[in-house]
């Protein structure tokens, strides 16, 4: 992954809200980089701050919230610097585009399907009239829709779930974008509709070498499209990671709760595991390691300062104390230890356990 061609790099960045008088603190320093071509899925609570990181990449959140500091980097332009709808119009749509999870509120359920498609093929594609009506009839048929010239002239209304979600998806490569953001794409579908868009999507990345940002907290969707996971907590990215290292050989105690919160790993008859408390006050600046207090094996220092980045390979990273050589040994819970049998069965975890012994 150390030598794929870095895609966008966000570098320190805090975003925050001001709301009633008082400084909510969205994101608190969040660096992450992105690979061209990859699948990076983010995970994490609702409320984590997945949703206002991603708006950042395209200048969507509220006209009150405002970059505090850091940089975004794609193409060697700083989107930081965009401000205006004027400035944004060249990155939006035609370079990053977004799939928001709720399609019935992403269409204008006034206009037909067609005239939808067909404005962002006109604006991004420079194509108007026959040769833009015979674009959108290709990409409704790409995006697994029959009949488009019926289609075409249908409502939102008209559509099932799926249906306005392969639309939505088709709005989106309308514009033919370089990063493609899918926000909670399957939230409101049933699982069997869930696989169809998410293999959609994965057919897009591929045909059109797109750079697919996930947001979810659906560690089944995780486990199915990504290449590489971003844990977030409270406005933080703490853990990142390949897919099988986050699944198999999770380092930071938040990523231990997430994953033992996993549906698949309950025994009958005995209470799913969930974590205890909830997550800080973003009004208030946060001391130490913001997961400290739901923490059960918190060390002192957690309360005190907060852990940097430290690796756990060149391509495995976790915010925690427990990675510095300095802390005491700490087994993760029973859970994480099945879930790295179940890695070593596969194949996957490449000396994970290896590591965990003395580590």
């Amino acid at each position: 992954m150390e030598q794929q061609q870095v895609l966008l790099s966000v570098q320190d960045l805090r975003f925050e809200f001001t709301l009633r008088g008082q400084v909510l603190h969205a994101l608190r320093g969040i660096s992450l980089d992105v690979y061209r071509g990859e699948s990076l899925a983010i995970v994490g609570e609702s409320g984590s701050g997945k949703s206002v990181f991603v708006k950042c990449l395209m200048g969507l959140n509220d006209g009150n919230g405002y970059v505090a500091g850091g940089k975004i980097l794609y193409h060697d332009q700083d989107l930081t610097t965009l401000h205006t709808a004027d400035d944004w119009r060249a990155i939006r749509g035609h370079k990053i585009a977004m799939v928001l999870q709720d399609p019935m509120t992403s269409l204008n359920p006034l206009k037909t399907i067609g005239w939808q498609i067909q404005e962002a093929v006109e604006l991004h594609q420079n194509l108007h009239g026959d040769a833009a009506k015979k674009e959108v009839y290709s990409i409704l048929t790409e995006v697994g829709i029959n009949e488009p010239e019926r289609r075409y002239k249908q409502y939102p209304h008209e559509f099932s779930g799926g249906m306005r979600q392969r639309v939505v998806i088709a709005i989106a490569m309308a514009c033919r974008p370089e990063i493609l953001i899918c926000d909670e794409p399957t939230t409101a579908l049933d699982v069997t509709i869930q696989a169809q868009i998410l293999n959609l999507i994965k057919a897009m990345q591929k045909k059109y070498d797109l750079t697919t940002i996930y947001i979810t907290h659906d560690l089944g969707v995780v486990a199915n499209v990504a290449d590489r996971i971003a844990v977030m907590y409270a406005g933080d990215i703490v853990e990142v990671g390949r897919c099988e290292e986050v699944f198999y050989d999770p380092r930071h105690p938040y990523t231990w709760a997430l994953l033992s919160s996993l549906p698949q790993l309950g025994v009958k008859g005995e209470p799913l595991y969930s974590i205890e408390g909830t997550p800080p006050n973003l009004f208030h600046e946060i001391q130490g390691d913001a997961f400290a207090p739901r923490n059960p094996n918190a060390l002192k220092i957690d309360f005190v300062k907060r852990p940097p980045m430290l690796a756990v390979s060149p391509t495995h990273t976790a915010r925690t104390w427990l990675l510095d050589p300095r802390a005491p040994r700490v087994e993760p819970p029973e859970h994480i230890r099945v879930l790295r049998e179940k890695g070593r069965e596969l194949g996957l975890t490449q000396q994970a356990g290896e590591e965990a012994d003395h580590g």
